[in-house]
């Protein structure tokens, strides 16, 4: 069975990126000395799903920060070329997440990285989450993109732990009650 999967940061008010996509504010709160769980979430991976705009504010990247697999999800680049430098990283396709999983498992797929804010929601929403890494960054920017939206219905979580580091980053752990 496939499983999706979050590994994700936020600021204390909920935001993953500024308006803009901006994430500074992430970024330099960095600390190459605390080990924040990624290596050991990754390992388990067989590849990540994001949307368009995770994708590009990624695209430019050197070196491309992933060695797996990634599909965007995007109508916009569903139709256009894979830049040439990603082609054998990289897929665009047009696909409703329920649609995309499906894909995913029959090609061998068994635990996915779900990634970006909307894609995030939107899986949330199809009930195709198995479980979220959220990390608190302890800073406050004001607006941006929220890491979560509107539901039709609760969703229970079943906190799992949390794990307070010396940086000040606050880590949680939830299942998705099923």
């Amino acid at each position: 069975m496939i499983t999706g999967h979050v590994f994700i940061a936020t600021s204390l008010d909920g935001f993953i990126a500024r308006k803009d996509g901006a994430i500074d504010w992430l970024l330099s709160r960095d600390d190459p000395n605390e080990n924040h769980g990624y290596q050991d979430f990754i390992k388990d991976i067989d590849g990540l799903v994001m949307g368009r705009g995770s994708f590009e504010g990624i695209a430019a990247s050197e070196p491309w920060p992933y060695d797996r697999p990634v599909v965007v999800l995007s109508k916009t680049l569903a139709s256009s070329p894979v830049p040439s430098h990603l082609t054998d990283r990289v897929r665009f396709v047009d696909m409703t997440p329920k649609a995309a999983m499906e894909m995913l498992a029959m090609e061998g797929w068994r635990r996915v990285y779900v990634d970006g804010g909307q894609i995030v929601q939107s899986f949330i929403r199809e009930r195709l989450i198995a479980d979220m890494v959220v990390t608190q960054i302890p800073v406050l920017i004001g607006e941006g993109r929220r890491l979560f939206g509107s539901v039709d219905s609760d969703i229970p979580l079943i906190h799992v732990m949390t794990k307070a580091f010396p940086s000040g980053l606050v880590q949680s752990v939830y299942r998705i009650e099923t």
